[in-house]
């Protein structure tokens, strides 16, 4: 079974995280009884699963990089008050 990163895991809902780990158990479970048909239709069921948090991950990236440009943005401008001031 391929397992979610650490930063996803984080972003489940206790719900969420509860199914993961289920899932993860009985995909391993048929795996050690080499019935991997089954196995790949659980994982399946994982991707489906995770997909909320991996959205909340990429959101969480959205905002921390625009906060980072907003940020650079106000050195600018403050940069740019200070050229001019100087100037006068």
């Amino acid at each position: 079974m391929r397992h979610c990163s650490v930063q996803v895991r984080g972003l489940l809902t206790r719900d969420e995280l509860d199914r993961y780990n289920s899932l993860i158990e009985v995909g391993s479970y048929l795996e050690d009884q080499e019935r991997h048909d089954l196995a790949y239709t659980v994982q399946k069921e994982i991707d489906l699963l995770i997909m909320p948090a991996i959205e909340r991950l990429k959101e969480k990236s959205r905002t921390r990089d625009r906060q980072t440009a907003d940020y650079l943005k106000s050195l600018q401008e403050d940069g740019d008050d200070e050229a001019s001031s100087e100037e006068q």
